[in-house]
């Protein structure tokens, strides 16, 4: 397995059509900002969308961006839009994105990434504390984390 930039890929149409399979609704938002070119309207400027691939196959996604859910905030960046195939998942493959994602923070000199999520269990595996309960974009109660970086 490999993480790759979306942008980066020379491959946007074929991984496009791969996220297009997520059956999630951020995961179908995602793939509307793409296909629209309004990422980066939504999560700010030089986001950056990371894939983890299986050959052809599209593994796990997530974005490393200066906005997600949680608006407005002071916090950033954000791993968003995080989601993992039901076929790969019990694999810790979130964990490929983790570490692309805390080589990026380290290379910008970022001491702490958030996450802003419904779930409870997940992130604590990979390092990540539960900092407080806030309101996302709709006004829903979100659990947000901060993944230190080192």
């Amino acid at each position: 397995m490999k993480v790759i930039d979306f942008f980066e890929s020379g491959r946007q149409a074929h991984w496009l059509g791969e996220i297009a399979k997520c059956d999630w609704g951020a995961g179908v938002f995602l793939h509307e900002l793409l296909s629209k070119g309004t990422l980066f309207d939504a999560v700010g400027e030089g986001a950056k969308v990371l894939l983890l691939t299986d050959g052809d196959a599209l593994v796990s996604f997530c974005t490393y961006a200066q906005k997600d859910d949680i608006q407005p905030t002071d916090l950033t960046p954000w791993m968003g839009f995080v989601y993992t195939f039901p076929r790969y998942r019990g694999r810790r493959c979130v964990g490929y994105l983790f570490a692309e994602i805390e080589r990026l923070a380290k290379q910008a000199h970022v001491e702490n990434v958030y996450i802003s999520t419904d779930h409870v269990g997940l992130y604590e595996k990979y390092g990540c504390e539960y900092i407080s309960q806030m309101k996302d974009m709709d006004g829903h109660a979100s659990r947000v984390y901060v993944k230190r970086i080192e």
